[in-house]
């Protein structure tokens, strides 16, 4: 439900609302650069750090800290795009692995915890940011509701 919010926030808004910062502490938290990021978490916790895959990507590349949450010039469907295929290889692995199968990931200390443990972050994880994208649509252009 929590990924489905981050969908149905973005429905019906501008690329360059999806684009256009509204926290002046925070430029890179816009609606496109929330999506950006939990397409990177999706990937980071389950392709990863659970499967030791490859880390690869804006923010393992010697980028900035906050390299997945840079994405002018992409357009906000592109980025749901790549969010929803990145949550259907997350479905996958889930489906495919026993809850208490623990990361394998050498370079990452958060490799000892277990499935179990990572679904439950990212219910967490996308909850948060469900919550984000939902005050940043309120301040873009007034929409609001629940899912």
């Amino acid at each position: 439900m929590q990924r489905a919010i981050i969908h149905w926030k973005c429905q019906g808004l501008s690329d360059p609302d999806a684009h256009r910062s509204v926290l002046p502490a925070s430029p890179l938290m816009t609606m496109a650069g929330v999506v950006s990021h939990m397409r990177w978490v999706e990937y980071l916790w389950f392709e990863v750090i659970l499967l030791g895959r490859p880390a690869k990507g804006p923010h393992f590349d010697g980028g900035p800290e906050d390299a997945d949450m840079m994405v002018e010039g992409i357009p906000l469907p592109q980025l749901l795009e790549e969010y929803e295929r990145q949550c259907a290889v997350s479905n996958e692995i889930v489906a495919a692995h026993a809850l208490d199968e623990v990361g394998q990931h050498p370079d990452f200390g958060a490799a000892a915890a277990n499935l179990r443990w990572i679904m439950l972050h990212m219910i967490e994880e996308t909850a948060r940011h469900a919550g984000h994208v939902d005050a940043i649509r309120e301040l873009l252009d007034g929409e609001k509701g629940y899912y």
